[in-house]
């Protein structure tokens, strides 16, 4: 299985940001520790960072928060930021990040060689460590699998009414738009978008399992989620939320063409790391069999690394061919699909 083939503040605001990683005197030297902004939510990523530090001794100082707050925070506090590494989701949030100038290449034979090309910054500034798939979701019963086909198809007349998918301001959807771009052209995209927006069942609103939610409660048919959203609805424990999941099914769209939409979670060198040798040991870390199988296991994310495992849920829903567009294409199309869901009525 292979990742293209699943047919696989200021100087004020730095310095209270350093006091947030001041290290306690005789835990850890400047060379023994990383630290961290991350826009992943802690308990997506400490369990791996604490193993990192078991194996290395290497201690990782982390601050978590949304991704733009930690951009501006990295903007603001320019060459005196405490921070080395940004982890965050979504290759337009990483490409944003390389263009306001607050990261650097990493220098990693390691993550060149472990990581497809298209799932990195061509200019070293970024690696993807997950990839996350936004497959089209149909309940069970309502949608004959058979009459899906493309993510362009969602546009045909026999959807209206039937679609439920978050709004325009979510990334995930800016970058599956923009990739459409990259794909159809602009002109085309805008035509489809118009279409979607005409079939779908209710204005946009929620995240990802608020419309897997909506679909299993008949307010919808069909629903564009990540799919890691819908296993962390089947493993939550949670029965309203694991029955909401149990409805739906996964369907890989534009398999006879460019393959389902992915993106990555992925990390960065801040321009102003002072711990590189450490932050370079953390983003090997994190491409390492055992983390990718980590990844998959716990996030129900599919690993970057191709041949690395994957669980058996991700395998029930079956192998896929994944679109191998560069994804920082993904970044430069960004404001063009913005602008495109604005003129097609996208709320």
């Amino acid at each position: 299985m292979t990742p293209s083939r699943y047919l696989i503040s200021s100087v004020t605001g730095g310095i209270a940001a350093a006091l947030l990683f001041a290290i306690p005197p005789g835990i850890a030297s400047a060379e023994e520790e990383v630290n961290l902004y991350s826009a992943r939510k802690e308990e997506l990523i400490k369990p791996l960072l604490d193993r990192f530090t078991e194996q290395t001794g290497i201690k990782v100082n982390m601050v978590t928060d949304k991704a733009e707050t930690l951009l501006k925070r990295l903007e603001s506090e320019g060459i005196n930021s405490p921070a080395d590494l940004l982890i965050t989701v979504d290759a337009g949030n990483l490409y944003r990040a390389k263009e306001a100038g607050v990261t650097q290449p990493i220098d990693s034979q390691v993550l060149i060689e472990a990581i497809p090309e298209a799932y990195r910054d061509p200019e070293g500034h970024w690696f993807g460590l997950s990839l996350r798939a936004r497959p089209i979701l149909y309940v069970e019963g309502k949608v004959d699998p058979t009459s899906l086909t493309t993510y362009e198809a969602l546009a045909d007349p026999e959807w209206k009414g039937r679609i439920c998918i978050r709004s325009s301001d979510n990334v995930y959807n800016q970058s599956l738009v923009a990739a459409m771009i990259a794909a159809d052209g602009v002109e085309s995209t805008e035509t489809w978008a118009t279409g979607l927006v005409a079939n779908m069942a209710r204005p946009p609103k929620g995240g990802d399992r608020d419309q897997i939610a909506a679909a299993a409660a008949g307010q919808c048919d069909i629903a564009i989620a990540n799919t890691y959203y819908l296993a962390g609805m089947l493993t939550s424990g949670d029965p309203t939320q694991m029955s909401a999941a149990e409805a739906v099914r996964v369907f890989w769209p534009n398999q006879d063409g460019r393959g389902a939409h992915v993106n990555v979670s992925g990390i960065a060198m801040t321009g102003a790391a002072k711990n590189k040798d450490a932050a370079i040991k953390l983003a090997e870390f994190l491409v390492s069999a055992d983390s990718q199988a980590w990844y998959a296991e716990v996030n129900g994310e599919y690993p970057v690394v191709p041949g690395a495992p994957v669980s058996a849920l991700l395998e029930s829903w079956g192998e896929f061919k994944a679109d191998d567009i560069q994804l920082s294409k993904l970044g430069e199309l960004g404001p063009d699909a913005v602008r495109l869901m604005d003129r097609a009525g996208w709320k």
